[in-house]
Formats: structure tokens, sequence, C-alpha cells
């Protein structure tokens, strides 16, 4: 039985410091953010509060946007959503697995909007707002392919539609404007809104046969 080489073991130690100092200076922020706001939230303040030097801020984030997005990240696609991803890969029937996409989306959704909160309360201007909801969708559309590709190769993609175009409806269905529509403006609870998205998925994509 091979044993795991001094290098790989260094990597892996490494690996760890790394991810811990980059967790100290997201938690660092996050504290700054919410006592001092965005404009007194400063590369070399976080620096302090984290017990690092600034060009170790600029080394893992480059900026404070690059903050900002691991937050969100950290809020976002954290545990539950991973839990819930690794549910909907373990799920082999076409339908019930779609479904897992409702309830990701409301696990999304629903902590964005409670990040989001926080960060439009620390005076987190527009811009830099916009710039990341750009970037999350990009990502969210980059991580639906693999739905799509287990749906055509189940042979359950609707016969009048093609992956790229089931993409396409699956990434609108599931964005933040519904949600926001529903659950913020007409006070859907999260539960009806994800049994509803559900259903509607199902019907957008499935063929009946």
């Amino acid at each position: 039985m091979s044993r795991p080489t001094r290098r790989s073991y260094h990597s892996a130690i490494r690996q760890r410091q790394a991810e811990e100092t980059r967790r100290r200076i997201a938690e660092a922020a996050r504290r700054l953010l919410l006592t001092k706001g965005y404009a007194g939230t400063t590369i070399e303040a976080v620096a302090r509060k984290a017990g690092v030097a600034p060009q170790t801020v600029y080394a893992v984030f480059h900026s404070k946007r690059g903050i900002l997005t691991d937050l969100m990240d950290r809020a976002t696609f954290g545990p539950a959503y991973r839990d819930l991803v690794e549910q909907a890969l373990n799920t082999e029937e076409p339908s019930a697995r779609l479904r897992f996409a409702a309830r990701i989306a409301r696990q999304v959704h629903d902590s964005y909007r409670a990040e989001l909160d926080l960060l439009r309360g620390a005076g987190v201007v527009a811009p830099e707002l916009a710039a990341l909801e750009r970037e999350r969708e990009r990502r969210r559309f980059e991580a639906q392919k693999p739905m799509i590709d287990y749906l055509v190769q189940a042979g359950r993609l609707r016969p009048d539609l093609n992956a790229a175009r089931a993409r396409e409806i699956l990434w609108a269905l599931t964005g933040r404007e519904l949600y926001r529509m529903l659950v913020v403006e007409r006070d859907w609870d999260s539960d009806r809104y994800e049994e509803w998205l559900a259903d509607l998925l199902v019907s957008a994509l499935i063929n009946p046969r």
C-alpha cells in the first residue's frame, strides 16, 4: 500500500493554512462591514482585524470586490447548497432530479437575499452589487449544464427542445427575478415558491412520454 509523499503532505497543510487565512480575512471583512460600512472597510482595516499584512489581503482577494464575492459565495454556496447538489446527483429519476433544481434555487435565493440585505445595509454601492450579480449569473448558467446533459442522456428532454434552448429555459426560470417577484413582492413563502417552480420545470423540460 503506497503512502502519501512528503510533498503531497506539505501541500495539503499549505492548502489548509491558505483556506484558514482566506476564511479569517473574509470574517474580519464581514464584521467591519457591519460596524464601519462599506466606505470604512478598507483593505488596511481588514488586514489589521484579520492579523495579516495588507499585501496578503491583496494576494488572496485582489480588491474589496473580491472580498464581497467571497462573502456572497460563502453565504450562498455553503454546506446546505453542497448537500442538495449531492442529493441531486444521487437521484437517478430525471423528473425527481430536475425538482432538485427548484430546491437548490430556493436555497440559493434565500441565502443570497439575506446576505444581499446585509451588504446593502452596510452601504455597498450599486455598481459593486451589479458586478457581483453579473458574475453570479454567469457561474449559475455554467453550473446548470450537467442537469440538462443528464436529461438528454436519459432521453427525457422534451423533443421540441435542444440542449442549448433547454439550458436557457432552466437558467431563466430558476433566476432571482422570478423569486424576487413572487417571494419578495407578492409575499409567497419559500415553500410555495419551490413547489411551484418544481412543477413548472418538469412541465417545461421533461418529455411526459
